[in-house]
């Protein structure tokens, strides 16, 4: 079960996910908010745009999107093992998906009925 969906929690939700993001990028966000409802954890997160990834983008556009899609595995496989250790929560799923053009990302974390 989800804890109480206060603005402290919440706080707490996307300075974690900012950590990551720093670990994987360098940075973190532009703009980042989290949602509770019922079972779900919704993060919104606007990314920078790494230097890296604009050079992919004109010379290797498929390998680009091979290491977005990497990346976004590996922020999955982060934050749910986090939350896991840290916040004590039971996850179901951890649904992400980023838009590499206008760089935003949503994750979805489904927790687990109790």
């Amino acid at each position: 079960m989800l804890p109480s969906d206060s603005i402290e929690y919440k706080k707490k939700l996307c300075h974690l996910y900012n950590e990551i993001s720093k670990e994987l990028f360098g940075f973190g966000t532009t703009s980042l908010r989290a949602a509770i409802d019922d079972n779900i954890i919704t993060l919104y997160a606007k990314h920078r745009k790494s230097p890296r990834s604009t050079a992919l983008e004109g010379e290797a556009p498929t390998l680009k999107y091979e290491v977005d899609f990497t990346m976004s595995s590996i922020y999955k496989k982060r934050i749910r093992d986090r939350l896991e250790q840290e916040f004590g929560l039971k996850i179901d799923a951890v649904l992400r998906d980023y838009d590499p053009h206008t760089q935003w990302s949503i994750t979805n974390i489904i927790l687990k009925s109790e």
